[in-house]
């Protein structure tokens, strides 16, 4: 079994944030691949969905712990279903990116992201990290409003980029990071 984690923070008003992008890309996974509907599961600190991807039994996580526990939820529901650290992949928000820009990698640091320091507590660092680039606002004294803040209308390129990761995202079961990246970068409008 697959475990895909979208990460974000729970509740209405962040549901449009550039935080939430991890959120929406397993929304967008479980929508085109017709996975069960979400539920919550208290015991797991999350809401799962289930279904599957090619011949692989996939299951979807969004933590409902707030970003920076989103490791109490994972470590909980990896030890759970007893899916290995090499089978679950973190969907999440990356300001060192150009928005619309993509990158996966297994393994590695968090770079600061409160998220994934904290999977990293509870899974070890040996997962995979899908990291979909927001931007960056430019200060640092800007992150906060700007991470928490929702896309504006005129970033059209966050459905294109969701729909992408959404179709490729089999190729990350079959460990093809090139494939995964290929298959996006073949479906993305070239930038301008």
């Amino acid at each position: 079994m697959w475990l895909f984690v979208g990460l974000g923070n729970p509740g209405r008003e962040y549901a449009k944030n550039r935080h939430n992008i991890g959120f929406m890309a397993a929304d967008e996974i479980v929508r085109r691949h017709r996975f069960s509907d979400w539920r919550v599961d208290r015991k797991l600190l999350g809401a799962v969905s289930e279904g599957q991807i090619g011949s692989e039994k996939v299951l979807a996580l969004k933590p409902l712990t707030f970003m920076n526990l989103s490791g109490d939820s994972v470590g909980a529901v990896a030890r759970f279903y007893k899916i290995p650290v090499e089978n679950i992949c973190v969907l999440h928000d990356e300001l060192d990116l150009p928005a619309g820009k993509i990158r996966v990698k297994k393994g590695g640091g968090h770079g600061g992201h409160n998220g994934l320091k904290s999977i990293d507590q509870h899974c070890t660092k040996e997962y995979w990290r899908v990291r979909l680039g927001i931007g960056h606002p430019g200060d640092k004294t800007l992150v906060t409003p700007y991470v928490l803040g929702d896309f504006a209308k005129s970033e059209t390129w966050v459905e294109p980029l969701l729909d992408a990761v959404a179709d490729a995202a089999g190729d990350l079961l079959t460990g093809s990071e090139v494939a995964f990246m290929n298959r996006i970068a073949l479906q993305l409008p070239v930038a301008k």
